[in-house]
């Protein structure tokens, strides 16, 4: 006889989070790749082709003013734009945790220090940070990557000072450190383990975010320069000519848009999963 109990299994995953991953997917291998499904280099110009529409002989998504193949940009424009992303991303979270980590460790004047930098940072406009910067400085896309990633490290300072302040107070841990265990073992074996969700989900909230800023600077000029190029750069290029030449900004707008849509609905839902206070009743 069978049993009448529900049976307990994973939760199904969603169809708009299969539909971005797919997407993630396909972004990642059009960035690796997609230099090869073009015959033209992304710097190789011909006056004779110019703004060619989509679908044209040679040129699967048409051409810029320049001649050049937007299909060839956009596949290097995403290699730019991931790297981008991912390691500013990463910039900001190591940097933020560890001064998070060593904040909730240290107390006292070092802890007031790193939390007094956190408020300064929080309070300051990246647009306005970011034009005082290449102002003093030549722009380079190094710089710019490390203006990026130096976007957003109070969010994960605060997050894992909260979270280790928390940790350090649990049972388990004060029994470890009353058996003799040295601070470096407490961290490495029983805190940074418990709170490593924490900074992962705050990677995949920060993720799109940072392909937003990247996109954001670069169309206005301060981001990446030429001769490379981003997704946000050739939107920049093309919007004297929405009306003749739309495939310029429509296609990069819409890589962006699905883009940060796809890595937002993935980031929330990964926190759903490893927050059991954020998971909903069944």
């Amino acid at each position: 006889m069978e049993s009448s109990r529900p049976r307990i299994g994973p939760p199904a995953i969603p169809w708009s989070i299969r539909l971005s991953v797919c997407f993630i997917c396909l972004f990642v291998l059009f960035a690796l790749f997609g230099e090869f499904l073009s015959p033209y280099g992304f710097r190789e110009t011909s006056m004779f082709d110019r703004l060619l529409p989509p679908g044209s002989p040679g040129y699967v998504l048409g051409t810029d003013a320049r001649g050049r193949d937007v299909l060839v940009r956009l596949a290097v424009g995403a290699q730019i734009t991931l790297i981008v992303a991912i390691a500013g991303t990463l910039i900001g979270a190591v940097i933020g945790s560890l001064l998070g980590i060593v904040a909730a460790a240290r107390r006292g004047a070092v802890e007031h220090v790193i939390v007094a930098a956190i408020d300064v940072q929080a309070s300051l406009p990246i647009i306005v940070v970011a034009l005082f910067v290449l102002a003093m400085f030549d722009n380079s896309f190094t710089l710019f990557l490390l203006l990026v990633g130096l976007t957003g490290w109070e969010v994960y300072a605060r997050l894992m000072r909260g979270a280790t302040l928390s940790v350090k107070e649990r049972g388990y841990v004060t029994a470890v450190r009353a058996l003799g265990a040295s601070p470096a073992r407490i961290y490495l074996r029983h805190i940074l383990p418990n709170i490593f969700n924490v900074a992962l989900v705050q990677f995949t909230i920060n993720l799109p975010l940072t392909v937003l800023l990247e996109t954001a600077l670069s169309f206005l000029g301060l981001g990446v320069q030429p001769p490379l190029t981003s997704l946000g750069q050739i939107m920049s290029e093309g919007r004297d000519r929405l009306l003749t030449a739309w495939w310029l900004t429509l296609f990069p707008g819409a890589v962006i848009f699905f883009l940060a849509l796809s890595v937002s609905l993935c980031g929330d839902w990964i926190r759903d999963r490893l927050d059991p206070t954020l998971r909903s009743e069944t």
